[in-house]
C-alpha cells in the first residue's frame, strides 16, 4: 500500500491579525481505495492497539478500515453489493460499526476480536446520500434517524430492536422537499433528543422527537443544504450546500434558530463539513477540490488545502485533531493542522 510521507504542521492556531500561513502537504495520503471516497469515520478502538482506526466507504460498495500506525488497510468490509457507501459510524460499546449504502441496507458489523461479520441490518425505505445518524440512550440502547419512505420524512428507530419511534413529516404546507442530512443531539439539561434536518429547499429545522412537531426552521441556503454539523456547547451550527456560502446559525433558550451570519466562499459546493471536537475550528469538502479550514468562534478563515485533483466527498476529525477527507480521486489525504494545546 503505497503512502506519502509530509511534514506536520504543529503551529498553534494564528492570532486573529496573523495573516494565513502557505497551504501545508498532506501529513500522509492513503491510497488503494480503487473508488471514489464518499464517508470517512475515526475511531480509537482496542483492534488499533491505541493508534486510532480510520473507516472508509467507497462509491465500489466497500469499507475498508485503516491502521493509521502502518498506514495500510487491516481489513475490508463487503455487504453493499457494489453500491456506494455513504454513512460509517461506530456504536458506544467500540466494537460495533453501522454502514449504510445505496443498496437500501444499513449494516449493524461486529468487528470483536477481529470479526468482521454483519450482525443485523436495517432497510432503509429511500435512496439518496442523506447520511444516516445516532444518539447514545444508554451503553445498549441508542437512537436512530434515517431518510423515511415518503420523500419528506424521517423515520426515528429505536436500536438495537429496531422499533419505530415514529416518522417525521414536515405540516402540509411547509414542502421543504427531501431531507439531505440529519444531526440527533441531546441538550445536557434535558432527556429529551432532537433531530437538526438540512432539507431540499435550503432550510434548517428542529425537530422534538419526543412531541413529534418542528420547533423552529429556518432558511440558511436557496440550494439544498448538502450537510450540517452542530455544536451543542455554544448551540450554535453550521451548514453548507449547493452554493457558495456557509451558513452560521444558533438555537435560544426558546429553541428558535436564527441565522448569525453567511460566509462567501470562492466555489460553490460543499460536500461535508465536520467540527473539530475540542470546538476550536472546523473543516469544509468542497466540490472545487479544496479543505476549507476556519476558526469557529469568528469564521475566520485560516487555511485552503489544495492536494486533491477531484471533488471532496467528505472529512472527518479524529479526537487527537487529525483531519482526513475523502475524494472523488480514490484517495484520503491525512491532516495534522493547528494541533490542540
Amino acid at each position: 500500500m503505497e503512502h506519502t510521507q509530509r511534514t506536520e504542521v504543529t503551529a498553534p492556531l494564528p492570532s486573529m491579525a496573523a495573516p494565513p500561513p502557505p497551504s501545508p502537504d498532506p501529513q500522509f495520503v492513503l491510497r488503494g481505495t480503487q473508488s471514489a471516497v464518499h464517508a470517512l469515520h475515526f475511531h480509537s478502538g482496542a483492534q488499533g492497539q491505541g493508534c486510532p482506526l480510520l473507516f472508509s466507504g467507497s462509491q465500489n460498495g466497500l469499507v475498508h478500515i485503516w491502521s493509521l500506525q502502518t498506514r495500510r488497510v487491516l481489513t475490508t468490509l463487503d455487504n453493499h453489493g457494489g453500491q456506494c457507501v455513504t454513512w460509517l459510524q461506530t456504536l458506544p460499546q467500540g466494537h460495533q460499526l453501522l454502514s449504510q449504502g445505496q443498496d437500501l441496507r444499513l449494516c449493524l458489523w461486529d468487528l470483536t476480536e477481529g470479526r468482521n461479520a454483519v450482525v443485523d441490518f436495517v432497510h432503509l425505505e429511500s435512496m439518496g446520500f442523506c447520511r444516516g445518524s445516532t444518539l447514545a440512550m444508554g451503553q445498549q440502547r441508542w437512537t436512530l434517524a434515517v431518510p423515511g419512505k415518503g420523500t419528506d420524512e424521517v423515520q426515528i428507530l429505536e436500536m438495537p430492536s429496531k422499533t419505530s419511534v415514529c416518522t417525521l413529516k414536515p405540516e402540509a404546507d411547509a414542502k421543504p422537499g427531501m431531507p439531505m442530512c440529519l444531526e440527533l443531539w441531546q441538550a445536557d439539561s434535558s432527556s429529551r433528543p432532537l433531530l437538526l434536518v438540512g432539507y431540499e429547499d435550503g432550510s434548517v429545522a428542529l425537530w422534538d422527537i419526543s412531541q413529534r412537531k418542528v420547533c423552529s426552521r429556518v432558511a440558511c441556503h436557496t440550494e439544498p443544504v448538502m450537510s450540517l454539523d452542530f455544536d451543542s456547547q455554544k448551540t450554535r451550527g453550521v451548514s453548507g450546500s449547493a452554493e457558495k456560502a456557509l451558513a452560521v446559525w444558533s438555537l435560544d433558550e426558546q429553541q428558535a434558530l436564527q441565522v448569525c451570519r453567511t460566509h462567501e466562499i470562492t466555489n460553490p459546493g460543499i460536500a461535508d463539513v465536520k467540527i473539530r471536537p475540542d470546538h476550536r475550528i472546523l473543516a469544509t469538502a468542497g466540490w472545487d477540490h479544496r479543505i476549507r479550514v476556519f476558526h469557529w468562534r469568528t469564521m475566520k478563515p485560516l487555511a485552503v488545502l489544495a492536494f486533491h485533483s477531484a471533488a471532496i466527498h467528505c472529512v472527518a476529525f479524529a479526537n487527537d485533531g487529525l483531519l482526513a477527507a475523502g475524494s472523488k480521486d480514490q484517495r484520503i489525504s491525512v491532516w495534522s493542522l493547528y494541533t490542540q494545546t
